[in-house]
């Protein structure tokens, strides 16, 4: 996978990780809750030295049931952040998270590479048009509506099919106006039951044949806390397990909080999914290793 922004260019081989930061006392896991600009470079410090390739900042919770912040506090809250992590580590890849477009050509014209909008540009008019005209990577996210509103008794006849489509017109849309870095986020928690969640990941490899990366956040959601009875702080173990589903049905991106679990995860992956080498126990490679 190849990204490409007007300053840098991210290039590897294997799934890419991303850590995730929120400048917002509402994000749903406190542990990914930052009180301070200096507090966001030493955890983005930490973060790159634990292995993630992208850093990403979001202003505005959204959460299930949250509220919308006004464009001016969430400008507020980002742009300062924003120039002291890409002022301190000038190679990372740094992300925003924000579905309005005004946010986003301030974003990116103070060094941010990737517009994550978790509105699939329903919220916002303008944003493909921005986008078109900025040049950067975009994640294209399917959401069953405002945070605010999304879980209330969410209804697909066919939840596949439903995303599927959505990806399909919009990436037709996109493709219009000449943008062709678009990865895809099916959005999970984002107006879907436990189960649907469960059913889209079952079925990831199928949206990876749309043709684009694929990105997941499963990160300490709802669809693992509250199978298993615990709470988002709680959830890290059942998170890498899902991270593991993710990454075998051929996930290209992988949103944590938990960057290096999920590191980790990734390589024994890897190490899995290149396993079958046909090496046998007579193999003298195989000869003084420990199981």
């Amino acid at each position: 996978m190849i990204l490409k922004s007007p300053y840098r260019t991210l290039e590897s081989q294997q799934t890419v990780i991303m850590g995730v930061m929120n400048l917002t006392l509402d994000s749903f896991y406190s542990g990914s809750r930052i009180f301070s600009v200096q507090e966001a470079v030493d955890k983005a410090g930490i973060m790159i030295d634990e292995g993630a390739e992208i850093i990403e900042l979001g202003a505005m919770s959204t959460r299930p049931g949250s509220k919308e912040i006004s464009p001016e506090a969430e400008m507020t809250r980002i742009m300062p952040t924003l120039s002291a992590i890409r002022q301190s580590f000038p190679e990372i890849f740094i992300s925003v998270d924000t579905y309005r477009a005004a946010i986003a050509i301030q974003a990116v014209k103070s060094g941010a590479d990737i517009i994550n909008d978790i509105s699939g540009g329903k919220f916002d008019e303008k944003m493909f048009d921005v986008i078109a005209e900025l040049n950067v990577p975009y994640v294209l996210m399917h959401t069953g509506g405002k945070p605010e509103i999304m879980q209330d008794n969410p209804v697909y006849s066919n939840v596949v099919e439903e995303i599927t489509s959505f990806f399909s017109e919009n990436i037709k849309k996109l493709q219009k106006k000449n943008i062709q870095q678009i990865i895809l986020d099916p959005g999970f928690g984002f107006g879907k039951t436990i189960e649907h969640n469960y059913r889209l990941l079952a079925v990831l490899s199928d949206f990876c044949d749309l043709g684009f990366p694929l990105m997941v956040g499963i990160s300490r959601k709802s669809m693992i806390h509250k199978v298993l009875d615990l709470t988002p702080e709680t959830a890290l173990n059942g998170t890498t397990v899902l991270n593991t589903i993710a990454l075998l049905n051929g996930t290209d991106i992988l949103r944590v909080h938990d960057v290096k679990e999920a590191v980790q995860c990734r390589q024994l992956v890897n190490t899995y999914l290149n396993s079958n080498t046909g090496l046998t126990e007579t193999d003298p490679s195989l000869k003084n290793s420990n199981a």
